[in-house]
């Protein structure tokens, strides 16, 4: 392509212009003129990328089924972080609350993210039910919808479920597997007073995704460039730690499978409008 490549972002925090800013540069010091453009919102972005405003969106998992779902699966995984794989959702209890089975929470308070959180909502929601708990019916759901749109990107909606599980608001809360290890780390969380009562499978988050209209050969010369980033290459670390990865891989879809089971049995997509 004789123009740049343009990459759609979401921005759900200002740290978000420095990494695409970052990633820029990167390419364009490649001889790969790339460019960047922001939504607010990931149905915006999706609308957008089926229009054909832009070339590759970086995605929620949220936001890449919602993608297939409205393509009838024309879209393709290109990359994704080291750090997007197999992660996981724990269901975090007071060790002290008496809880020691997911039945335990029958009549008990589940505090969640936001709605569109797939980790922390999403997901877990679909743990509890194909245990036979459904939400409101066979306990309280207690969710924290914060920054809706962005599909948990940020941390705020988890946290306030965290510190509802702590205070005794809620006797369980879900978070996910990174973020409760940075929470242990700092202190925000104590290891000895909250314990993981389960978890769910294994997931995958965000990718970049294209349309199957999107040229094979483009799409191989991108990659190619993407892959060329490393972590160990110290112009290159700041913006890999502020992004969250410590490397580039190649884009798959089997990790997308939890959560295309979860959105059509909460019958997510009709119900959101």
């Amino acid at each position: 392509m004789d123009s740049p490549i343009l990459i759609g972002a979401v921005v759900y925090d200002p740290k978000v212009v420095v990494v695409w800013d970052s990633i820029k540069g990167f390419f364009n010091s490649e001889g790969y003129p790339m460019d960047y453009v922001f939504y607010s919102n990931y149905e915006l972005q999706v609308e957008a990328l089926l229009a054909g405003h832009f070339h590759v969106a970086w995605n929620s998992p949220l936001a890449w089924v919602d993608a297939q779902r409205r393509t009838s699966g024309g879209c393709r995984a290109l990359a994704m972080r080291d750090t997007d794989r197999d992660r996981v959702t724990h269901l975090l209890v007071r060790r002290d609350g008496g809880i020691e089975s997911i039945d335990d929470l029958r009549g008990k308070t589940v505090a969640t993210g936001a709605k569109d959180s797939p980790q922390a909502t999403l997901l877990p929601l679909h743990l509890l039910q194909n245990h036979g708990l459904r939400a409101n019916e066979d306990f309280t759901l207690r969710r924290f919808d914060v920054m809706v749109g962005k599909h948990g990107d940020h941390v705020g909606g988890e946290l306030d479920a965290l510190h509802s599980l702590q205070e005794g608001i809620s006797d369980a809360c879900t978070v996910l597997d990174l973020n409760w290890q940075n929470w242990q780390a700092d202190g925000t969380a104590d290891p000895e007073a909250v314990v993981s009562l389960t978890t769910t499978q294994p997931f995958d988050h965000c990718n970049f995704t294209v349309l199957e209209s999107f040229p094979t050969e483009e799409e191989e010369r991108w990659k190619e460039v993407l892959f060329r980033m490393s972590y160990d290459n110290p112009e290159h670390r700041e913006m890999m730690d502020m992004e969250g990865l410590k490397a580039w891989m190649p884009g798959r879809t089997s990790g997308y499978v939890p959560l295309t089971e979860a959105v059509e049995q909460q019958s997510f997509f009709e119900d959101r409008g």
